[in-house]
């Protein structure tokens, strides 16, 4: 069973002394710093210009990622406290001894949230998908017996989350350990503490997807240890269980996109506005002040006031199912996400349902998929082959020219693996606007 002292470790990467909270200055706390790296990175910059799932409109606001973001880290950050509140008081030693305070989960919780799309290529979704297909199915192949299989199915399934976890984690400019976040953080941040190969061994949530690559392996290794999560899987696989609080991470990112991308999708008028405030107020019909409600004459602010009372609402029963399971949790024994579990199951499937027709199938997001989908595949090509002929010493002057591009250039013995996953990220890096630019020289268009 996994213990709360260990896995609200305030330990970063290079730490030669233990950080212990009872000595933490309650003015910088160590936790609140994670915060702090992550918002004023560059890599999160980035996502002002990255779509979420609709195309920026120029017709109304819509989420980009970076709001998507800060509003997953509020949500996460209520959810933190009120489990953290509930945590402190059923392990007083917590708090008396170690001088951990119900914030503190908040704190965590929120800096893993904030982060938690830090790692998603251009495009969305289909970003990933566009950068898998092209090692899969494209050109990227021809590396294939090159790789060992769980590089190449690092590839081939290239993951936002374990994209996510290299570019918080890995030195940069001579920094070892990149951003130097909490390993309390970096656990909550890590959804699927696994490597790529088995693919889906078991139905447990923790296996859906997978969170680390081959080239973070040993830096997530000492994270577990120092974290003591418990081991899954075989001896000689990467696999662990999760980090207790990315549950509450996965549940406030759940929550945003189920409510908000509908949201949306009402405002640029491919949700009929009735039809789907009908569906909110199933939702929140055990809370909804049906009085204030119909005192509200916009239907702009109808929808505002259903959209909050279904986040609070759905707040409270993520933290009441994360406490009601909480042992189950610790001992690695609880497989599904928390609102899998929740009693208001049937109506966010109904919410979603609509989404995936309106709004994720719609023409305009399909188009920008499209777009991105070439985008993608264009510069890959141009930048594996860049580095394929420098490394084989038959280098171009338009592959020198594309070399120069690149901030962080593979050491000069960098094998295979290194210098496509380095392709990898740095395209991942780009924002939308950064991507067609560069597709836009790359074919003589400036």
């Amino acid at each position: 069973m996994m213990q709360w002292e260990q896995l609200l470790s305030l330990r970063r990467q290079g730490d030669t002394n233990k950080r212990l909270r009872i000595e933490q200055d309650e003015t910088r706390l160590g936790f609140e710093v994670d915060y702090d790296r992550v918002i004023f990175s560059s890599a999160f910059r980035s996502l002002q210009d990255k779509t979420q799932v609709i195309p920026l409109s120029k017709t109304s606001f819509v989420h980009t990622r970076l709001t998507h973001s800060l509003e997953v880290s509020v949500v996460g950050r209520s959810l933190g406290r009120i489990v953290g509140k509930a945590i402190i008081e059923k392990y007083p030693s917590l708090g008396k001894t170690h001088g951990y305070q119900f914030n503190d989960f908040g704190a965590i919780v929120a800096a893993a949230a904030l982060a938690h799309d830090i790692g998603n290529p251009p495009f969305g979704h289909s970003g990933e998908k566009a950068i898998g297909d092209y090692f899969a199915n494209g050109n990227g192949r021809r590396f294939k017996e090159q790789l060992t299989d769980r590089e190449y199915q690092d590839l081939v399934d290239y993951e936002g989350n374990a994209n996510g976890f290299k570019i918080v984690t890995e030195t940069k400019n001579g920094v070892e350990g990149g951003l130097r976040l909490s390993y309390a953080t970096l656990g909550a941040f890590t959804k699927y503490p696994k490597e790529s190969l088995p693919k889906k061994p078991t139905r447990h949530i923790a296996d859906k997807k997978f969170g680390v690559f081959q080239s973070e392996k040993e830096y997530f290794e000492n994270i577990a240890s120092e974290l003591e999560l418990l081991k899954r899987g075989k001896d000689n696989e990467l696999s662990y269980v999760r980090h207790p609080l990315a549950y509450l991470v996965e549940a406030a990112d759940d929550i945003c996109y189920t409510i908000i991308d509908f949201e949306d999708g009402i405002n640029l008028g491919l949700i009929d506005e009735e039809f789907a405030l009908e569906y909110l107020i199933k939702l929140v019909h055990s809370s909804i002040n049906t009085e204030k409600y119909h005192g509200l004459n916009m239907a702009s602010d109808r929808l505002a006031y259903l959209r909050s009372l279904a986040i609070n609402t759905l707040i409270a029963e993520a933290a009441s199912i994360f406490l009601e399971h909480e042992e189950a949790i610790l001992k690695g024994d609880f497989p599904e996400a928390l609102l899998d579990k929740s009693s208001y199951k049937a109506q966010i499937d109904d919410i979603i349902k609509i989404s995936v027709a309106k709004v994720y199938q719609s023409t305009e997001v399909v188009d920008k998929e499209i777009a991105g989908y070439n985008i993608l595949t264009t510069l890959l090509d141009a930048y594996t082959t860049a580095f394929e002929n420098h490394y084989n010493g038959s280098c171009r002057h338009y592959d020198s020219l594309i070399l120069k591009s690149f901030e962080n250039k593979p050491a000069a013995n960098a094998s295979t693996y290194n210098y496509l996953m380095e392709c990898c990220s740095t395209i991942s890096r780009l924002t939308d606007g950064n991507a067609l630019q560069i597709f836009q020289k790359i074919n003589g268009i400036l």
